[in-house]
């Protein structure tokens, strides 16, 4: 038995494998293209305002430049390429002429029924021996017959004869379909014929070999080395390890500011030496630096590092710098510097430092406003400049005055305040305000699942309840709160996502960070963790939430008032005492509304909590139900009093001993005055 290889000549074939083929890189790009977006910049709505800095046009492009990085061009491209080629292949599918193989059947050849017999197939033979047989046929020209066709008629009609006569030959069609017994194997490969020519095979080889030579290993070894030139912070690991270098235990937030000039991605936007003079010389004339931070700038001796520097000031300072050129730098600086400060933040946390963390959060809420460390938060409201802050700070106390407390003045006090601004400008700036997701602090308590008690070592919870309460909302307006808005009750018993942390509703997303010189967007995360405010140090490491539980403003864009539920879990302390934390809620997008407030977290000893879990047992029946009065009359009422009795002094002592003067499910003592840094 013999192989034949049969190539499709007639492009039967070759449109099949290809569109297969093409289908199978073409589909899932198409997904991955047209699939919602699961960034949380391009899901959330954006705060509602009609200001337009005076680089709007230059911000707008920076924005859009940015938005063209994530729009993944070369994969639209391919998918285009990729439908293309499928339309043409299925044309080309849909218009070749099929050529079915034809099966031997006998029957049909001597044009028998199935169901004649032996000696029904004999006769109707013999008939056609005499019109067929090559003695007797005559070729007919009118139907182009020879001889030969009529000798190989014959041949095939005494096969089919034979194939249904002779027990042997019938056996070979039976088994093979063949009457002459087993045939050579013919091996169909759907490729075009002209490609195993002599004179092509070598471009073939020749494409191939690149193909998988060349193609393939740099497409795979871009894709590798692109993802692991990058940490999970999307910087560069070289970026990274200048960073680390920088970080210092005294850092401040204009230390933070002049660090993150290290990035090695400034080196492909930015030209060193094309007005950096220029651009120093208006940083160090401003005012905006501190005289430690000209003299850390006047330091540094890397060139693309001292103008990077210059120009995070200049836009922190909102300078003009006199030139196109210069200022598409100036904006395109600070995403960069984002992205690079949340890094130097994950850098903070192994050292379990707090201010160097707080830095770095006060930090990005400075990039994502345009603010100075130390400037004024109500400069992130529109049409407000230094000078208009000046005035309205300078008429206040030497506290910091943020947003919350501008919008707590009585109206006429706060117009007269902003009397620098039209009335344009000033209801511009106070609808602003008024959609800005302050969140007010409104308990904080620690909870065990499943325990009234934290105990050594267990899984304990730190359960944060705040409200959005935008500033500027009057007192009238507030609801007070419900103290069944402030309890967190536990899961049931059969509900293993809940006690997982897996939750069935969909979190509600807030609007996108309200930035308008920042050119990139960027969703609000806010970050929960405990402090050691004597020692200065990270008791418990930040929980970044960027969703709420529940929905902080209605469809209209008034606030729900909604009491939202912040879930910190993490392992409590093995020592059994009272251990004093500082609360930390701190938002990464606005200036001067964070909040943090003293908690205490009462690890008790796993024999109090023995004590109360008694508690919990199947109490004694009523003495007017009718389970009471069998109960009475099997024993008397003298032992379930009796044990009345225990357990309510049990339940004494332990209010007794407990330090808490909430419900019984708070387990630490929390004091829930909130202070608003600035």
């Amino acid at each position: 038995m013999s192989s034949d290889y049969n190539y499709d000549a007639e492009g039967q074939f070759f449109p099949f494998f290809m569109l297969t083929v093409v289908s199978v890189f073409t589909l899932p790009l198409t997904y991955n293209v047209l699939k919602a977006s699961e960034e949380l910049e391009q899901t959330g709505q954006r705060v509602e305002s009609d200001f337009k800095p005076k680089d709007a046009d230059i911000i707008d492009a920076q924005r859009r430049k940015q938005k063209r990085k994530e729009r993944k061009i070369k994969r639209i491209i391919a998918v285009v390429f990729g439908w293309a080629a499928m339309a043409y292949l299925g044309w080309l599918v849909y218009n070749s002429e099929q050529t079915r193989p034809q099966l031997w059947d006998p029957y049909d050849i001597l044009g028998v029924s199935r169901s004649a017999s032996e000696k029904e197939i004999n006769r109707f033979y013999k008939r056609l021996g005499i019109k067929h047989h090559p003695d007797k046929a005559k070729p007919d020209e009118s139907k182009n017959e020879t001889m030969q066709t009529i000798n190989d008629r014959w041949v095939e009609m005494t096969k089919a004869y034979k194939a249904l006569t002779d027990e042997e030959i019938r056996n070979n069609y039976l088994m093979y379909g063949n009457p002459d017994g087993k045939q050579g194997t013919s091996i169909g490969i759907a490729l075009p014929k002209w490609m195993v020519e002599e004179g092509n095979r070598y471009f073939v080889v020749a494409f191939y070999g690149i193909l998988l030579g060349v193609v393939l290993p740099y497409t795979l070894g871009s894709w590798w080395y692109g993802t692991q030139a990058r940490t999970k912070e999307k910087i560069l690991h070289a970026s990274a390890a200048n960073l680390f270098r920088e970080y210092k235990e005294d850092i401040e937030e204009e230390g933070v500011v002049n660090a993150l000039s290290v990035g090695e991605e400034y080196k492909e936007t930015i030209k060193s030496d094309a007005g950096a003079a220029k651009v120093e010389s208006r940083v160090l004339a401003s005012g905006v630096l501190s005289d430690a931070a000209k003299a850390q700038l006047k330091s540094l001796d890397d060139p693309t590092q001292r103008k990077t520097a210059c120009l995070l000031w200049a836009y922190l300072g909102r300078l003009d710098l006199g030139d196109a050129e210069l200022e598409k730098e100036k904006y395109s600086v600070a995403p960069t510097a984002f992205l690079l400060n949340n890094s130097l933040s994950s850098m903070t946390l192994p050292f379990q430092q707090l201010n160097p963390l707080l830095a770095t959060y006060h930090a990005a809420q400075n990039l994502m406003q345009a603010v100075p460390p130390n400037g004024s938060p109500i400069l992130q409201l529109p049409h407000f400049t230094q000078e208009v802050a000046q005035k309205i700070t300078g008429t206040q106390s030497k506290s910091p005055l943020n947003i919350h407390k501008l919008m707590a003045l009585p109206p006429s006090i706060r117009r007269s305040l902003c009397s620098a601004l039209s009335d344009s400008q000033y209801d511009q700036a106070m609808k602003v305000a008024s959609q800005i997701p302050y969140l007010k602090l409104e308990k904080a308590f620690f909870k065990v699942i499943g325990d009234r008690v934290v105990t050594p070592s267990s899984l304990v919870q730190l359960i944060v309840k705040a409200r959005v309460i935008p500033p500027g909302t009057p007192e009238k307006d507030i609801p007070a709160v419900k103290p069944a808005d402030l309890e967190d009750k536990d899961p049931e018993e059969g509900d293993v996502d809940a006690i997982k942390g897996r939750k069935k509703e969909k979190d509600i997303q807030p609007p996108l960070a309200y930035g308008p010189y920042f050119a990139a967007d960027h969703a609000p995360r806010w970050h929960v963790f405990l402090a050691d405010q004597r020692a200065g140090r990270i008791a418990v490491p930040p929980f970044t939430f960027t969703a709420f539980d529940k929905a902080p403003f209605n469809a209209d864009g008034s606030p729900t008032f909604n009491m939202i539920t912040f879930r910190c879990q993490f392992q409590a302390p093995p020592q059994v005492a009272g251990f004093p934390f500082t609360m930390h809620l701190v938002c990464d997008s606005y200036i001067g509304l964070d909040s943090k407030t003293d908690i205490v977290l009462d690890v008790r000893a796993v024999s109090e909590a023995d004590v109360v879990e008694s508690d919990d047992e199947i109490s004694e029946p009523e003495e007017d139900s009718l389970a009471g009065q069998l109960q009475a009359m099997k024993g008397g009422q003298s032992q379930p009093q009796k044990r009345k009795l225990k357990k309510i002094q049990a339940v004494e002592s332990s209010d007794d001993e407990s330090d808490t003067d909430g419900d019984e499910s708070d387990t630490s003592a929390t004091d829930t005055e909130t202070e608003d840094e600035s």
